[in-house]
């Protein structure tokens, strides 16, 4: 007998995130700083997928960080 199952919708990616650094047990602080830094990355590449970009906007929001935002290439690591 086969059940049938229903669908569920795919989880956002903000929300993919959250669940896999509860599951690694990080901090809370931990988790709001990368959701913080995933936020900044896609506003500043117009609010595309991360699936729809790759390392040529990553290239891009480096300098960005360096230049404009004051960023120490360690806090860029």
């Amino acid at each position: 007998m086969q059940e049938n199952m229903t669908s569920l919708p795919a989880k956002k990616l903000l929300d993919q995130v959250r669940d896999k650094i509860r599951y690694k047990h990080y901090s809370l602080n931990t988790e709001n700083t990368y959701i913080s830094w995933i936020k900044q990355y896609n506003i500043f590449n117009s609010k595309h997928h991360p699936t729809e970009m790759g390392s040529a906007e990553v290239e891009k929001f480096l300098p960005y960080l360096a230049t404009k935002r004051n960023m120490a290439s360690s806090t860029q690591n």
